[in-house]
């Protein structure tokens, strides 16, 4: 993923980008179990990226984005947007397999999609709260990491 402007360097921000990393490894088990015709291993796959996400979007979405809302409404809208979208479909596979024929082929839409929206993270939202988010606005964006915690190990090294 990018390490040009330096955003890693702080926590949250890294944090937030082992998350996307998560979830890609998770995106290629889930296109390994669509090429198998698994669809019980994609819906395991969707709840796996669903709890990875779940604490990572309350962060962007109680922290990171209200502060960048107000210079980029539209851009963020865009976000919040994709996010209902890709929780959608996630969620179908909340409780088993689901049983719609059409939801396979959904499911590989919405992680095409969402594998866009972590590009347009990483290389726009970032870069954009490095550069204009104040201390006051990374403190809110790290007290909402410390409600919602984080799903990824100490170490995370998948």
């Amino acid at each position: 993923m990018c390490e040009y402007c330096g955003c890693q360097a702080l926590e949250t921000i890294d944090e937030l980008t082992m998350e996307h990393e998560r979830v890609v490894n998770l995106i290629s088990h889930v296109r390994a179990a669509s090429r198998a015709g698994d669809i019980a291993r994609m819906a395991e796959g969707a709840r796996q990226i669903a709890a990875v996400l779940a604490p990572h979007t309350e962060v962007e979405e109680h922290g990171l984005f209200p502060a960048l809302a107000g210079e980029f409404p539209d851009h963020i809208a865009g976000l919040e947007a994709e996010h209902r979208q890709i929780e959608a479909v996630l969620a179908e596979a909340a409780d088993g397999t689901p049983q719609d024929p059409a939801w396979p082929e959904q499911l590989l839409e919405v992680l095409a999609l969402l594998r866009n929206h972590i590009l347009k993270e990483q290389d726009g939202v970032f870069p954009a709260a490095l550069a204009n988010l104040s201390t006051e606005e990374w403190e809110a964006v790290e007290a909402v990491r410390a409600r919602v915690g984080t799903p990824l190990p100490a170490t995370a090294t998948d």
